[in-house]
């Protein structure tokens, strides 16, 4: 009984300090719907270039890595994002509504060129939007890299490498992502 009861108020505490980071992060300059919950630890580089729809779900540490204030990163609706999942931004990253990324995903718009003849670190490196459709399924510790667009309502299988489109409705997994499927 005490058990349950200690149980319930650290749930409710735990909601309402997740309701409050929305609340700082809107106070940032964040497109934070007010019903988000952001859980303990995420971070939101240069927040004003965050929009974040409505009941999004943020689990602890996750890490919305917004390098540049002019780019944009805009998550849909009912979209569930989860620990330790980072998103890395150099100019525009779009996830559509009711999207689950398990945790552990790491997506990028960018990525080192290269040529030979100068230093890596010394190119300029290669941006290209990565698109996420509606009701996608990202597993858990899978890569999603830059120029991607991944269709309506696909599967991406755990610890699959994604650096090619994803057709709508597809399973892909491996490493590089191949498709292994289609949703009935």
């Amino acid at each position: 009984m005490i058990a349950r009861f200690i149980y319930r108020v650290r749930e409710t505490l735990r909601i309402a300090f997740a309701r409050l980071r929305v609340h700082l992060y809107r106070w940032q300059g964040a497109d934070v719907h007010p019903k988000c919950l952001l859980g303990r630890g995420t971070r939101l580089e240069h927040p004003w270039t965050v929009h974040l729809g409505a009941r999004c779900m943020l689990q602890p540490d996750v890490w919305l890595n917004v390098g540049d204030p002019d780019a944009c990163l805009r998550i849909g609706e009912y979209t569930f994002i989860g620990r330790g999942t980072e998103i890395e931004v150099s100019r525009r990253v779009t996830i559509g509504k009711g999207a689950l990324i398990a945790p552990g995903v790491f997506i990028t718009d960018h990525n080192h060129a290269l040529k030979l003849g100068a230093p890596m670190f010394q190119q300029r490196g290669e941006e290209a939007e990565v698109v996420i459709g509606d009701d996608v399924w990202i597993g858990a510790n899978a890569v999603v890299l830059c120029g991607v667009t991944i269709g309506e309502g696909a599967v991406v299988a755990a610890g699959a490498v994604v650096n090619r489109d994803v057709a709508p409705y597809a399973i892909v997994g491996g490493v590089p992502a191949k498709p292994i499927g289609r949703r009935a």
